[in-house]
């Protein structure tokens, strides 16, 4: 059987290529995609080989998506032929993939539609980067960053009860959505007299926890502007150039703020605590979020494409700081 797969060859150049499926080993199954979704910030820094990325070539993007088992080798009994299941950092943009059984999250509610569960593992990076600064009822937040991790971050925050729960980003349609998708008051960041509205809108404090989803440095030194004294910073967006000169004496120090970084791989490896929890662990909770209708997926897309459609998809990304959210692969067109 002849399966295709997503490459990037060299700086800012994908293709899509055949392979053969092999079949799965003893522990293993066969998956068959169904969709996969475009990390569009991690995805573009690699191909473009931004500083704090690997740099090197060939790069296999994609680490976020949901299939179907359709063979299962010797001993496998966590799963079974039929069963939905994510797909993460070991499946990359591809039609079929063989994974190890028992690292597998079966997605059992049949609430949750194949399109919503394909977010769940950028979703539980934004999960745990609002986790991490342990958010308190009645506290207030900020998300500075209206990517897909910062539009789960927000999301998060309003389940943990944010209020008031406020985000920044350049693109007016990214802050209308937030808005629809939970945020209480949504501005740009060059606004006029921004530090002043958010300390008005936090009572003179500032927010109590802000997650700086952007990557930019400039952007940091924005959240230790506008964070309450004793306050936190979630530092969940990978920040590729450190070019900003920051205070640490009159922004951390001095008014007792802790910085906490946030990268989706420290988290237990095998019993959750309180603010960090396993990946495993985020998946289930955040399957349950979709299946009650309290996250949602599907308003984040914005183009469901064929996987044939990957070297322009690729060389627009490479192009264009700020793709469309939501790009998703719909692997079934190649079936």
């Amino acid at each position: 059987m002849t399966g295709h797969y997503v490459v990037v060859e060299s700086v800012g150049t994908a293709v899509l290529k055949p392979f053969e499926v092999p079949p799965p080993g003893a522990g293993q199954v066969l998956v068959e995609t169904d969709y996969t979704v475009v990390s569009a910030g991690t995805e573009r820094a690699n191909l473009i080989a931004l500083p704090n990325t690997p740099g090197t070539f060939p790069y296999y993007p994609g680490y976020c998506g949901v299939g179907r088992v359709t063979e299962a080798g010797e001993g496998v009994e966590s799963v079974a032929v039929g069963d939905r299941v994510l797909l993460t950092f070991s499946s990359g943009h591809r039609s079929h993939t063989v994974q190890r059984a028992a690292d597998l999250t079966v997605v059992r509610d049949e609430r949750v539609a194949s399109l919503d569960a394909a977010f769940v593992p950028i979703a539980a990076m934004g999960l745990q980067g609002v986790r991490k600064i342990k958010l308190e009822l009645g506290e207030s937040a900020m998300v500075i960053g209206l990517g897909l991790l910062g539009m789960f971050a927000t999301q998060s925050a309003r389940i943990a009860g944010a209020v008031p729960l406020i985000v920044t980003d350049f693109d007016p349609r990214r802050r209308d959505l937030a808005l629809r998708l939970g945020a209480d008051y949504a501005f740009a960041p060059d606004e006029a007299n921004l530090a002043e509205k958010i300390k008005e809108l936090t009572y003179g404090q500032g927010p109590n926890a802000v997650v700086e989803v952007t990557g930019v440095a400039a952007a940091l030194q924005q959240a230790l502007t506008y964070v309450a004294w004793q306050g936190r910073v979630s530092l969940l967006g990978c920040t590729r150039i450190p070019d900003a000169n920051i205070d640490f004496y009159q922004y951390v120090h001095r008014r007792g703020v802790s910085l906490i970084g946030a990268h989706t791989m420290v988290r237990p490896q095998v019993d959750s605590y309180p603010g960090y929890w396993t990946a495993r662990d985020d998946y289930r909770a955040l399957l349950a979020y979709l299946a009650a209708g309290r996250m949602q997926a599907q308003p984040i897309i914005s183009e469901i494409v064929s996987p044939e459609r990957a070297p322009a998809i690729y060389s627009r990304l490479a192009e264009d700081p700020h793709p469309p959210l939501g790009i998703v692969f719909d692997w079934q067109e190649l079936r």
